[in-house]
């Protein structure tokens, strides 16, 4: 995959008003309303609407760039699957991420079963290569999935050695509560598919806690942001 050069032609805004719009928006827990207060206290008045615009055409492209960027994953995959009701209807957002916590997959499916932990497995596989093992929940789908995608691939099913990916439900349930839930499936695919490639930028390993650790790591997801949205 390439990056992908992000033009921001035939816009008012320049392109750094833009981006940092999209980088409100994506990073922190803010509504389209706040993120226009904040705009506004800086003295660039533009609706919120507008702000809704761009991030749903220059977030899917930095968001691309981003896992361009991304460094290869760590070899052990935590895999796990949580409910999101939309329109009254249950659907299944399947994630994976890797032993440090980052985000390798994220596909909604209407489906609990076997069909769909094979689609998001095909879907790691294809993009990683395999890993050296994966560690899911008792759920057995997993288990019939890794037969016939991976048949020799280590798998770990126990509820207690899972916590990595059920933690990394958590900043996806404190978006949702903000954003009162989303309305479409498709809206929800677009949005983990720009908010997880934004969240592992910018997380902080466990390995680098020291304060001087952490803010040489913000600066240099600054500059891989920058980057991405085709600033530098």
């Amino acid at each position: 995959m390439q990056k992908q050069l992000i033009s921001y032609k035939r816009h008012r805004f320049p392109p750094q008003i833009i981006a940092h719009a999209v980088w409100l928006y994506v990073r922190f827990n803010l509504s389209l309303r706040e993120v226009e207060e904040m705009l506004l206290e800086r003295g660039i008045d533009v609706s919120y609407e507008t702000i809704r615009r761009w991030v749903r055409k220059f977030g899917p492209q930095i968001a691309r760039n981003l896992r361009c960027g991304q460094r290869c994953p760590g070899d052990i995959w935590h895999l796990d699957e949580v409910v999101v009701v939309i329109s009254g209807r249950k659907f299944w957002l399947w994630r994976a991420v890797d032993q440090d916590g980052t985000v390798l997959e994220e596909i909604l499916q209407s489906r609990r079963n076997k069909r769909a932990a094979k689609r998001l497995l095909r879907s790691l596989i294809k993009r990683f290569g395999l890993p050296k093992r994966i560690v899911t929940d008792k759920l057995r789908s997993y288990g019939a999935a890794k037969r016939d995608v991976a048949p020799g691939l280590e798998h770990r099913s126990h509820k207690g050695l899972n916590n990595r990916a059920e933690n990394s439900h958590l900043p996806f349930r404190k978006r949702e509560r903000c954003m009162q839930g989303f309305r479409s499936p498709g809206g929800l695919q677009r949005f983990v598919s720009t908010h997880s490639p934004t969240r592992n930028c910018f997380s902080v390993p466990s390995r680098r806690r020291t304060a001087m650790a952490i803010r040489f790591h913000r600066l240099e997801a600054f500059d891989i942001w920058k980057a991405a949205a085709g600033l530098v």
